[in-house]
């Protein structure tokens, strides 16, 4: 069952970025796709899928964040990049400021997959 969850929870998060990486460049583009209805209503569905294969992973494997270190800064880095995503396709005032923070999003997206993978937020091996 462990293993079913991984990998719903792997595919959500390529789901969520993937979307996330395409609604960027459309708002670069000024293509307006990016504030369509479903560009906005698939993303939650995503998360949601997501936020819960994670909760079910954490419990499986007895890692819980605020006890353990990496999920810990998984938790943190998760938030971050929440905030720097709806200022990068909703909040922010100009183009290159929200380019910026769509930049420094995906920054801390491949953050949280490196502590993911290494289960270290100091990502060294």
């Amino acid at each position: 069952m462990t293993m079913l969850i991984k990998y719903i929870h792997v595919s959500c998060v390529v789901a969520t970025f993937s979307l996330f990486f395409i609604r960027g460049l459309w708002m670069i583009r000024d293509s307006g796709l990016h504030q369509t209805k479903w560009a906005r209503r698939i993303p939650p569905v995503i998360d949601t899928i997501l936020l819960i294969s994670a909760t079910l992973l954490a419990l499986n494997i007895k890692q819980y964040p605020f006890v353990d270190s990496w999920l810990t800064a998984k938790v943190i880095a998760l938030f971050v990049y929440i905030g720097l995503g709806l200022m990068a396709l909703t909040y922010g005032r100009t183009k290159m400021i929200r380019v910026s923070y769509w930049a420094a999003a995906q920054l801390v997206f491949i953050y949280i997959v490196l502590v993911a993978l290494t289960k270290n937020p100091l990502i060294a091996y």
